[in-house]
């Protein structure tokens, strides 16, 4: 997966295509997509950006009606355009996918280009607004389109890299994830550094945490990764 600029305004497109894994983020000027598998858990990636989903009708573990449901439950998702890939066009299959959840449907196959196409042709490149902008877990406020962050109202000081790391955290708390979770999560894999990389982004986020009295926040579980516990409210 290529690396995603932090100057860009991103797109995620979510899919529950296997070969997902395998397609190239499109960039153009200071736009880009960027492609991520979607599981039945939900995304394992960050979620930023507008976000965008493409579901199969058919699935290995559940259906793609379940997972639409699912999706519209999941407080980083409700607010996705989702998109129902039908086997074919039948009406009822139509009236059921929108009936769940789903923003419109498409007739499979539908490729990285087909993906695409859809979402260029409704989302605007001058758009500029994103989805997910504000996440409020209990004292914890994150601004995404600002990239500001706050605890009881006082700003938490951040580098970019710690800032998404907080920011996948706070989409995901009470989870454990290790160095690697964390490296796939913000796109940063294929680079060897990076591993040794999310230290560094732990310790500068956990010592930000504490200077404005977040202290118990960010646990280490030692041997097997970080996980971020739910503020208590």
């Amino acid at each position: 997966m290529n690396r995603v600029s932090d100057t860009m305004h991103r797109v995620s497109i979510f899919t529950t295509d296997s070969q997902s894994t395998t397609f190239e983020n499109f960039a153009v000027s200071e736009f880009e997509c960027c492609f991520a598998l979607l599981t039945p858990e939900g995304p394992t990636q960050l979620v930023e950006g507008d976000v965008w989903a493409f579901v199969d009708w058919v699935m290995a573990d559940l259906s793609g009606l379940e997972m639409v449901r699912r999706l519209r439950a999941d407080p980083r998702m409700a607010n996705a355009h989702i998109t129902m890939v039908l086997e074919e066009d039948d009406p009822e299959d139509r009236r059921r996918a929108l009936k769940a959840g789903a923003d419109d449907y498409a007739i499979a196959p539908l490729d990285r280009q087909g993906m695409l196409d859809r979402v260029l042709a409704l989302h605007p490149i001058n758009r500029g607004k994103s989805m997910d902008s504000l996440i409020e877990l209990g004292d914890l406020v994150i601004n995404s389109s600002s990239e500001l962050a706050r605890w009881k109202g006082e700003k938490i000081t951040l580098r970019p890299n710690e800032f998404r790391v907080l920011r996948y955290f706070a989409q995901n708390p009470d989870t454990l994830f290790t160095r690697q979770d964390l490296i796939d999560a913000l796109g940063k894999e294929g680079d060897p550094e990076y591993l040794r990389t999310v230290d560094v982004w732990i310790k500068r986020l956990r010592f930000a945490l504490h200077q404005i009295g977040a202290r118990d926040l960010l646990r280490t579980v030692h041997g097997k990764g970080y996980v971020f516990d739910r503020p208590q409210t």
